[in-house]
Parts: C-alpha cells; structure tokens; sequence
C-alpha cells in the first residue's frame, strides 16, 4: 500500500476499531433512548468515526458538524482554538453528543464544551475513539470512549499528518522521520 513506508506500526487494526464502534453503539443506543439526540462532528479527523457510530445507533438521530482549528500544520497543537465552522443546527433543549476522533491535550475539547454549553442544550457528552491521557493539560470527561492510546504520533481512520493518511483504514503510528523530516515552513 502507499503508506507501508511510512507506517511503523499497526496500533488498533480495523477490526478492533468495528468491534470497538459496535460496542460504543450499543451503549449510546441504551443510554439516549427516547431522547433527542445530535451528534457533533468534529471535522476532519472525526469524519469517518461520525459515520459508522451513527449506523451502529438504533435511534433517530441527526449530525451536525464544527471545524476548528488548533494545530494548523503542526504535529502538537497551538493551545489556540478557533472555529471555522460553527452549527447549522440549534441545540437549545437537546441532547449533544460531541464525536470526536481523539482527545489529546484537552484544549479544543473544553473549548467546544464550553461555546456549546452557552446555546441550553439538554445535555452535553463526549464520545472519543482514542484518547492519550499521558497528554492532557485540561480535564475532561469522556463519557464514550474507545481506546486509551500512548503518546505516539498516530494516524489513520480519520487522523491525519498534512491533511493525508486520513483514509487508512487503522489507526497506526507515523514512522519519527515522517514528520521530522518536514520542518514548519
């Protein structure tokens, strides 16, 4: 494949990560029954984990999605947020359910919690696929999550490095020379 080169290791396979979405599935089926639920995509990374969550969700749902950005080129992010694309959808009274595809130093994610939390929605959650605590400079509360992961530079199932890698189907760790060997212009 063209990222054999570049991929050190395979971190979570795809099916780990299918498994991983049908549980996750399962448990906010469960949790949001007779409730009003919308999704919120974190764009991009959180694109293709947005779309097999919902088809594990047995309920009536709707997606919306927020672009924010925090890292511009860079391997490690700014501390700060700015968003590009807000909500076309009005949350006042309902059941937000932030999709993110992982949570790193917290910044970001307390940043949208919070710009969300002024609109009155019913409540607000968080449902990650991976988090690195190891990184974290902000607390905060992941009600759905599906793998802790170490401190290493991933990609894959959405994740990327300079907008590519986002469509390997796993989560792998970048080769170190990868992205050392492009410095920031």
């Amino acid at each position: 494949m063209w990222y054999d080169a570049t991929i050190e290791k395979v971190l979570i396979d795809d099916a780990a990560v299918q498994a991983k979405i049908r549980e996750l599935g399962t448990q906010i089926t469960a949790d949001y029954a007779g409730k009003d639920l919308l999704l919120v995509g974190v764009l991009r990374g959180a694109l293709l984990f947005i779309v097999d969550l919902a088809r594990q969700i047995d309920l009536p749902l709707e997606m919306d999605f927020m672009a924010i950005s925090s890292y511009g080129a860079a391997t490690e992010t700014s501390g700060v947020v700015r968003i590009l694309k807000d909500l076309d959808t009005a949350i006042e009274g309902r059941h937000v359910l932030i999709v993110e595809d992982i949570i790193d130093s917290g910044l970001t994610l307390n940043y949208i919690v919070e710009h969300l939390r002024n609109r009155n929605p019913a409540s607000i959650k968080i449902c990650a696929l991976l988090n690195k605590p190891s990184r974290r400079r902000v607390d905060v509360k992941i009600d759905y999550h599906g793998f802790d992961i170490p401190d290493e530079f991933v990609v894959g199932y959405g994740l990327d490095f300079r907008q590519r890698y986002r469509n390997v189907p796993f989560v792998g760790v970048l080769k170190p020379e990868t992205y050392t060997a492009h410095p920031e212009e």
